[in-house]
């Protein structure tokens, strides 16, 4: 994609940018995020602690909380330090909420972590329609990230409640420039766009559990969408010819982190391992060239879908989940990497990604963004023109003695465990979408999370704490909060509903409609800055910076049971 393309591109975003939204300056930084204020984020706990926790526990957590929060208490000490803290951050909660979330969880990536995405799938009837496919698909992603690196996205904007405020776009810019390196009880998070190295200039594509550099600029001049297509297709043939002796070496970013950790660094003894780890960990992004599933792996009953092998959602979303089993395309991977194409032989198409750097919304509509792009704009772009002379794709070498040897069979076995001990199932539900509770004047949002405290309440006969994210972009470097949907409300609801309290149907509706506003009004809150776990992890942060006695209220079984989500929602 030419300069010239990219600035008229960039041109138009940003006047229609403006035409939308006038009254929002872009050029003023946005906001930092707020610090709670003390009082208002223990009401808040305490509120969510109720449903979840028996009688004797709540009442002793209440005399915790209340000690906590007392005047000239701990409470106020740890709220005046992070105050001071957060004028000298561009957002105080960052760092510690990702490794929170990310960086010191030592569970294995797939399946745990990393999300999986599926694309509408293709119909492929040879593998050069794969691979023309996957040629287009780079090129496509290839212009798409011209516009990223010069920062041209348009602006995501708030949609309720100050709607049109800019939302922090930094989630985008990190997505093929992040790798995250495993480590001993943490991992981190690093980029390559560092000024002191030039910038990537390949991709990584594996294909049949070998890795192949493919160099995307040669000689200052990026490769046409017919000299991807050759290159994918001389990788193709080096991989078939070469099956009989791989070590699926992938397979090890699917361990448990601290084991995958002690792995790299007996990979990162030979000079040869180092060289392919750097390549891979330096690549723009990575694309998987999947082998077809078998038919009898499919999920459908039909005889006449199944002997056209049109794959269900089970199957492809496993897939893109865990690549299902080392005997298909598990191994397929690198789960490191935060963006990971996949294009299988069968038609099956999709994402893995690592989600430290970025959240799934980003992802989601960077991929809207690019299927969009790529239809309205490619043709109108100058194609470039071949480059006459390609040089062989390379395969990178690995040295691999007995000890890693054991690692990878390790790390095989465990993440075939993982996916057998998976269980997933996918309702399409078609009665009615988000537009019947918005005709009943309710949030789709309240609507689905009380649905869902509701069945399990008539499964479990019990609340439990309940995840669902809440983005604050609205803010510098903002991620997201959490909204707790298992509100003393919620339950007042959910015991009318099942008839442990009685109620007329009248009532039952008032409940609901009391239990909705009040799921409401955590998510608003949460959404303005003023979410209550942030502030919490934030309080018990500050305390560890500063050596002092861990309080009680983040030592208590409250605290654990509150941050062990049995359901996770998200959105």
């Amino acid at each position: 994609m030419s300069t010239r393309h990219v600035k008229e591109y960039v041109k138009r975003v940003a006047s229609i940018d403006q035409e939308q939204y006038p009254c929002w300056d872009l050029s003023r930084p946005l906001p930092k995020l707020p610090v709670p204020d003390l009082q208002r984020t223990l009401i808040k706990y305490e509120n969510i602690l109720q449903p979840i926790l028996s009688i004797t526990q709540i009442q002793k957590t209440k005399e915790i909380i209340r000690k906590f929060g007392e005047k000239s208490g701990q409470g106020e000490h740890l709220q005046e330090l992070l105050l001071q803290y957060a004028d000298n951050k561009e957002n105080w909660a960052y760092h510690w909420w990702l490794e929170d979330m990310y960086l010191k969880i030592r569970l294995p990536l797939p399946i745990n972590s990393n999300p999986g995405m599926v694309f509408p799938s293709q119909r492929f009837s040879d593998r050069r329609e794969q691979l023309r496919y996957a040629a287009r698909l780079i090129s496509g992603i290839l212009d798409y990230k011209t516009i990223i690196d010069v920062r041209g996205l348009p602006v995501d904007r708030a949609r309720h409640n100050k709607k049109g405020q800019p939302l922090c776009m930094e989630q985008y810019y990190r997505l093929f420039t992040s790798y995250r390196v495993p480590g001993i009880k943490k991992d981190s998070l690093t980029s390559n766009n560092s000024h002191l190295l030039p910038d990537p200039e390949h991709i990584i594509v594996v294909c049949k559990n070998q890795y192949f550099v493919l160099d995307v600029v040669i000689n200052f001049t990026r490769l046409s969408e017919e000299d991807l297509f050759t290159q994918l297709s001389r990788i193709s043939k080096m991989a078939e010819e070469n099956q009989e002796c791989v070590e699926p070496v992938g397979i090890l970013t699917a361990a448990y982190r601290d084991r995958w950790a002690i792995a790299r660094g007996k990979l990162m003894e030979e000079s040869t391992n180092r060289d392919s780890l750097d390549a891979i960990e330096r690549s723009i992004f990575i694309l998987c060239m999947d082998s077809a599933i078998p038919i009898a792996l499919n999920h459908r009953n039909s005889v006449d879908e199944t002997q056209s092998n049109i794959r269900d959602d089970v199957s492809l979303a496993n897939q893109m989940l865990h690549g299902l089993g080392t005997h298909l395309n598990s191994a397929n991977r690198w789960y490191d990497k935060t963006m990971q194409f996949i294009i299988s032989e069968d038609g099956a198409c999709g994402l893995n990604y690592e989600h430290s750097p970025s959240e799934g919304i980003a992802v989601v509509q960077l991929i809207e963004h690019l299927l969009k792009y790529m239809e309205e704009l490619g043709r109108k772009l100058v194609r470039m023109q071949s480059i006459c002379e390609l040089p062989q794709p390379r395969r990178l070498q690995w040295k691999i003695n007995s000890d890693i040897g054991t690692d990878i069979e390790e790390a095989a076995e465990n993440m075939n465990r993982l996916i057998e001990d998976l269980d997933l199932y996918i309702l399409r539900f078609e009665r009615f979408g988000r537009e019947f509770p918005k005709s009943q004047n309710m949030s789709p949002d309240s609507f689905i999370q009380l649905a869902l405290q509701l069945t399990y309440y008539k499964i479990h006969r019990k609340f439990v704490s309940t995840y669902e994210s809440a983005s604050v972009r609205r803010f510098r470097l903002g991620r997201v909060d959490n909204i707790r949907a298992n509100t003393p409300a919620a339950l007042e609801w959910v015991q009318a509903m099942t008839g442990e309290t009685e109620a007329t149907d009248i009532e039952k509706i008032l409940l609901l409609r009391k239990a909705m506003q009040c799921q409401t009004d955590i998510m608003t809150q949460t959404i303005l800055g003023h979410g209550m776990d942030c502030h919490l992890m934030g309080l018990r942060e500050i305390a560890n910076e500063h050596g002092l006695p861990m309080p009680e209220i983040f030592e208590h079984e409250s605290y654990k049971t509150s941050n062990h989500f049995s359901l996770s929602t998200s959105q």
